[in-house]
């Protein structure tokens, strides 16, 4: 068996969270998937504090925009502040399809940035898109 792609996913919706994760794991690839539900449980995963100390870090996150405790540009920040976590390419899955959104997630260092469509089969449609380009096309540190 090969190793598991690990997948970071911030998101505080659990229907959509729920979704993404139902959707990824339907596919070819073997994951694991960690789901932080706000900011600041993010960075402790990401930092391996108490209680994540023993995790080992995600090949990928997907990072929600709109968060508790700590939006989705101060979590990605705060990775691109450390050199342990700056090569883990940031995928941004948001509602926002705002230039400003869009244009500061770059500035920040995302590597893409999606915007979640409204509708069931498009939604599934676009995770299974990032998924194929990323875990198929993208050659992941």
């Amino acid at each position: 068996m090969t190793e598991p792609i690990r997948v970071l996913l911030v998101e505080d919706n659990a229907g959509d969270a729920d979704l993404i994760r139902e959707t990824l794991e339907t596919g070819e690839f073997h994951l694991e998937i960690a789901v932080a539900v706000d900011g600041v449980q993010a960075i402790s995963y990401l930092l391996r504090k108490p209680p994540y100390t023993h995790v080992e870090l995600p090949d990928i996150v997907m990072l929600d925009l709109n968060l508790p405790k700590m939006s989705g540009q101060e979590v990605l920040a705060q990775i691109k502040l450390h050199s342990s976590l700056r090569a883990i390419p940031i995928v941004v899955l948001t509602s926002s399809d705002a230039e400003q959104d869009i244009g500061k997630s770059y500035e920040l260092g995302a590597n893409c940035y999606v915007t979640k469509p409204v509708g069931l089969a498009a939604f599934q449609s676009i995770i299974k898109a990032v998924e194929n380009f990323w875990l198929t096309v993208v050659k992941l540190p």
